[in-house]
Formats: C-alpha cells, sequence, structure tokens
C-alpha cells in the first residue's frame, strides 16, 4: 500500500541549514525526489545549471512568470527564485515525495498550489549559531550580509505557520526528524485513497478462507 505522494516543503533564514537537510534526506531515501528550483542569481562555486538551480537570465524567468509556468516564485536578497509547477508534478508522478527547497513567500504559494504538502520550517539552535554559519560561508559582501540578517528576523517570525518545526542543533538528529516527519505523515489517512478498497479486499480473502475451513 503505496501513499500518495505530497510535496514537502522545507523552509528556514538563510544560514538555517534546510539545503543541507534536503540533500542528506535525498541522498538516503528511494522515496523523495527534489524539484529544481529556478534563479536569476549567478551561480557560486562549485554549482551546475540544472543540478543545483536552473540559472535563468531575468527575461526568460519573467517570459514564464507571465506564462503561468511557476508554482510559486518570489524575489529574495534581490534575486528571483521559483519553482517550477511541471517540476513538481514529474516528481509525485513518478511515485515520490517533491522535497522543496524554498523561502517563506514561495511556501505560501505551493501551499496554494498544493493544499496537501507538509511544510516543515527549519530553525538554527541561536542566533550566534546563524551568524556563524552565514559568516562561514564567505561568499556574502558585507551588504548581502547585512541583508540577510535583516530579512532573517522576518522569516524567523513565518514559523507559526508551519505544521513543523525543526530546531537544526545537531544534522544528523534534524535529518533524522525530518524523516519520520515524512513517514508520519505518509500514514494519515487521507494520504491513503485505495486503503478502504483494500481492506475490503483484505475482508473478503478472509471470508472466503473460513468458508472453505467450514462449508456449513
Amino acid at each position: 500500500m503505496s501513499p500518495r505522494p505530497f510535496p514537502v516543503v522545507l523552509s528556514a533564514p538563510s544560514g538555517g541549514g534546510k539545503s543541507t537537510i534536503a540533500r542528506a534526506l535525498l541522498s538516503e531515501r528511494t522515496d523523495v525526489g527534489y524539484s529544481i528550483s529556478c534563479t536569476t542569481r549567478t551561480p557560486r562555486d562549485g554549482e551546475q545549471d540544472g543540478v543545483d538551480y536552473h540559472f535563468l537570465p531575468r527575461a526568460e524567468f519573467d517570459r514564464r512568470v507571465a506564462a503561468g509556468e511557476f508554482a510559486e516564485w518570489a524575489e529574495v536578497h534581490g534575486n528571483r527564485y521559483g519553482t517550477l509547477r511541471r517540476e513538481v508534478e514529474k516528481v509525485m508522478g513518478a511515485g515520490r515525495h517533491v522535497m522543496l527547497d524554498i523561502d517563506v513567500q514561495g511556501a505560501r504559494q505551493v501551499i496554494a498550489a498544493f493544499p496537501d504538502a507538509v511544510t516543515i520550517f527549519i530553525v538554527p539552535p541561536s542566533v550566534e549559531v546563524l551568524v556563524a554559519r552565514l559568516m562561514g560561508r564567505k561568499s556574502e559582501t558585507e551588504a548581502a550580509l547585512a541583508l540577510r540578517l535583516k530579512n532573517a528576523r522576518a522569516e524567523l517570525l513565518e514559523a507559526e505557520r508551519y505544521q513543523h518545526v525543526v530546531v537544526n542543533d545537531e544534522l544528523a538528529h534534524a535529518v533524522a526528524t525530518v524523516g519520520r516527519i515524512i513517514d508520519e505523515e505518509s500514514l494519515k489517512r487521507d494520504r491513503l485513497p485505495a486503503l478502504g478498497s483494500e481492506v475490503d479486499a483484505v475482508v473478503g480473502r478472509l471470508v472466503e478462507g473460513l468458508r472453505r475451513l467450514d462449508p456449513s
């Protein structure tokens, strides 16, 4: 009995660790696939087009917005990010839950597009840890870092809108916690639409077996 696939929305302030958690789950689980997002920002060192993101010129991004191709999109830290609806549907069509590593603005749109989405907000254990993680990137200018820290406060206030909140104090524990959430959500009755018919089939086989044992 396989659960109906659903989107898993992971959000966090910059430096919260959601991308690392998403990558860990994707490497560990065969029932989870990834929806590659689009962005107008330039690739960071080591990032590959079509693997980490679809890197698009702004004009092409805007064309796709106008065509209604995005399940969600937003401007974040001066760049645009978005999730193509077809990417989400492709992963779920293959029978896998789709991992969406997106910001709080995009999460609202995904929930509207896919009401059965499971939403998980990742928080760092402290402000000091958040700042240290951002500083450790060494890819941020001083102005960009200041903007991310300013936005982090607004993003953290959105946590109460999510179904689940996970503290990323230790990576392995956070990954395991998100994994358990996916497993528990998969067992919910409304995600098993064929449960009634499958139960009827099992009962039918049991009744037939009993008849053979006791024909009277």
